[in-house]
């Protein structure tokens, strides 16, 4: 009897898989018509999305729209720079030049290129870029996305923020729209276009790190955008824009023990980088106004030897004689609360 049941369970079990399976293969809008639910989640329906949707979720999160806009004003820039080395090291030896009779002066000239990456900022033809991209440079040559390129010339650098401004004589240039970075936030997207190891126009994606990164020593003024956008070598001048395509800063540098990108890059905030630009093509060069103090942060330390409740403000380490911050009393071991009313 015990053997007849067994038998008779095991066909039952076969004949209900047999049925799954039929219904799988031959019908199988049977079995959408069923809810699966959980114990945990009873009544829930639980279905798998359909193709036509899945798609339209991914055109919704394609930042596609914000490319077009940006990337035509994101240029490449190439330099090349003339230096003179000897024809040979032997020549450095004084034997040699008197046993040859040769030159001590005598040197041979090379060429030596580098790339970067710029953006244009004004139909005018300016374009903003990193002033260690053009350094020195005897010839810049700035390509375009559309084919087109061009010889710039330099109309102002601002070694102090790593800034410099270039000028283009073609016409009909594709003018970045500017973005207001003192409104971006730790979290919003970040998109870099550039020109890394000299490849072709690059786009990569990541978030908004870090804001004013400073004391780094890569600039005299810093006040970095962090972003774990990929930055590599090339991409130094192009531009970090947000999720509309607005420029929302200047790529500038990577912190990084390979050379190569490992989720730290920094940018200059476009709005720093416009009042840069500004004073530039207006003056040729950065008016700053002069204080004559030396600045450092006020630590939990340092506060509490003064006496302090909090390490808000900044700790005045020196005063230079007769500037205008002696004039006005200010002394070392005083502390900034605020200027103008905000908040340091």
């Amino acid at each position: 009897m015990k053997k007849i049941l067994i038998r008779l369970f095991d066909a039952a079990i076969f004949g209900l898989a047999g049925a799954f399976v039929f219904l799988l293969i031959f019908d199988p809008a049977a079995l959408k018509k069923h809810r699966i639910t959980t114990a945990s989640t009873p009544g829930t329906l639980i279905q798998k999305a359909a193709s036509q949707p899945a798609r339209k979720t991914l055109n919704t999160l394609s930042f596609a729209a914000a490319i077009e806009q940006a990337s035509p004003s994101v240029v490449n820039i190439y330099t090349t720079k003339i230096i003179q080395r000897r024809l040979n090291p032997l020549l450095n030896d004084p034997f040699f030049q008197r046993f040859f009779g040769i030159n001590p002066d005598l040197y041979q000239q090379q060429k030596q290129s580098s790339l970067g990456s710029g953006v244009i900022v004004s139909e005018k033809g300016y374009v903003l870029t990193n002033y260690h991209v053009i350094a020195d440079a005897d010839e810049i040559l700035v390509a375009l996305g559309d084919g087109r390129s061009d010889s710039a010339r330099i109309v102002g650098v601002d070694t102090e923020t790593d800034l410099a401004v270039l000028k283009l004589s073609l016409g009909r240039l594709p003018a970045i729209t500017f973005g207001d970075s003192d409104a971006i936030r730790v979290g919003d997207l970040a998109l870099a276009i550039g020109n890394p190891f000299g490849v072709g126009q690059t786009v990569t994606m990541g978030i908004i790190s870090a804001l004013g990164r400073h004391h780094l020593g890569i600039n005299t003024y810093e006040n970095f955008i962090q972003t774990d956008a990929a930055i590599n070598p090339g991409n130094s001048g192009g531009a970090l824009v947000n999720s509309n395509g607005e420029l929302i800063g200047i790529n500038t540098a990577i912190i990084s023990k390979s050379g190569g990108s490992q989720g730290i890059g920094l940018a200059i905030p476009a709005n720093l980088a416009a009042n840069i630009m500004t004073q530039i093509v207006k003056h040729g060069k950065v008016l700053r106004g002069w204080l004559g103090i030396e600045v450092q942060d006020l630590t939990a330390e340092l506060a509490e030897s003064f006496g302090l409740d909090s390490i808000k403000g900044t700790l005045i380490a020196g005063v230079q004689a007769h500037s205008p911050a002696y004039e006005m009393g200010l002394l070392p071991g005083d502390i900034i609360t605020a200027i103008n009313g905000e908040e340091v």
